[in-house]
């Protein structure tokens, strides 16, 4: 796509841009501060391309076949083009050397940098063959002169070309973060479906059961089992919303308490067994509150949760209780939100990758995003999350966070 970021207000913004500010610098450069030369007619043109950009049959789908050809001519006929014909008939002066320098930098940054590459290429030998066929007459520019412009021009044009290159590879990043978060999303969700779609089955049955036959109690405990998997389906998507975004969370202002929260999430947890929900102790040191989302930090500490339960399950020995411990404190006027399990622990080599987003010490079942969302959600509370392991020792993660005074 020729067009980056394609909208119809970047496309407006820009034919207005085009259309008022071709006229504006022609008059600056021709009475204004007068340069060699100058040509009203050719700036009248060229605005009038503007027009073209401002259009509805254009601005209407910015991603369309005709609105990128159109975009690609335009911005090819009055930057590389002209940039390059107006250099070359004022001589390589200085106000054109910098003008076609700021030229390069603003066409890679509107245009894919292969669009731009090729576009400034073909610009500037065409308007060069124009110049020396129809072109002013000019003095020869002197071997200094020439140097000098073509190390500015060089330099100028590798800048543009490798911020168009990373700017590329960013941009190539976020789809494929955004594709995979889409695959993460519907592997994970398809469990709780099939779960839903069992609990339908068997409510269903119930109900056909005749009246004094229908067990109550049964029916409730489907009913909370089926609340708990749609809270579980909103976290998941809430995460992973969360992880498909490049740019850091806001900085929420609600007010947290930590040992509510903590309390809140252990009993609402979706353990897979007794041993899981015994194992799991809370201490608390001392309370204290932050600044955050109490729905993105109670998904912090799921994840937590999850992940330690999965290192506990790694180990040959059931849980006890104790195996999972969670403290709750003040240290240094931080506080301190301590989560350590006895599971199979984390090797050193990996213990500095493990926030990062796709980085799973789990090769088979793991998808890299849970603790790069859990630094994510916790950055945006500013404060940090580490973690202390050893090999077949277990893990420490310990969250510090400012304190609401």
């Amino acid at each position: 796509m020729p067009i980056l970021h394609p909208s119809p207000w970047r496309l407006r913004a820009l034919g207005l841009f085009t259309l008022v500010g071709h006229p504006l610098f022609g008059w600056i450069w021709g009475h204004w501060l007068p340069q060699p030369y100058e040509n009203p007619g050719l700036r009248a043109v060229l605005g009038a391309l503007g027009l073209l950009l401002i259009s509805n049959s254009i601005t209407r789908d910015p991603s369309s076949k005709l609105s990128a050809r159109i975009f690609s001519l335009v911005f090819w006929i009055q930057l590389p083009l002209f940039f390059s014909w107006m250099y070359f008939c004022n001589n390589g002066n200085t106000v054109w050397l910098s003008s076609f320098c700021a030229m390069v930098l603003i066409y890679y940054h509107v245009t894919d940098w292969r669009v731009a590459t090729l576009g400034t290429l073909s610009g500037v030998f065409l308007a060069g063959a124009l110049f020396l066929w129809v072109g002013p007459a000019v003095p020869p520019m002197s071997e200094q002169q020439f140097a000098i412009n073509a190390v500015v021009i060089a330099f100028s044009w590798a800048s543009a070309l490798l911020l168009g290159l990373s700017s590329a590879n960013l941009r190539r990043d976020h789809l494929q973060h955004t594709l995979t978060t889409i695959g993460i999303m519907a592997h994970e969700l398809r469990t709780p479906l099939a779960t839903m779609s069992l609990i339908g089955d068997a409510v269903r049955n119930e109900t056909r059961q005749p009246r004094e036959a229908i067990d109550a109690q049964r029916l409730e405990q489907l009913v909370v089992r089926l609340h708990t998997l749609v809270r579980n389906m909103n976290q998941q998507i809430d995460t992973q919303i969360a992880n498909a975004r490049l740019q850091r969370l806001p900085i929420h202002k609600e007010t947290v308490v930590a040992s509510e929260l903590l309390r809140g999430v252990i009993k609402d947890y979706p353990y897979r067994n007794s041993r899981e929900r015994d194992s799991v102790v809370l201490v608390l040191r001392k309370d204290f509150s932050f600044e955050s989302s109490y729905r993105l930090f109670a998904q912090v500490i799921n994840n937590l949760l999850k992940n330690a339960f999965h290192s506990l399950a790694a180990g040959s020995a059931a849980p006890k209780t104790g195996d999972l411990r969670i403290e709750i404190g003040v240290l240094n006027g931080s506080g301190r939100i301590v989560i350590t399990d006895q599971g199979s622990g984390i090797a050193a080599e990996l213990q500095a990758r493990i926030f990062e987003p796709f980085f799973s010490t789990d090769r088979g079942t793991g998808h890299g995003l849970g603790l790069a969302f859990c630094r994510q959600v916790v950055q945006s509370a500013r404060g940090t999350i580490r973690v202390k392991s050893e090999p077949g020792r277990g893990a420490i993660f310990i969250i510090e966070l400012p304190v609401l005074r």
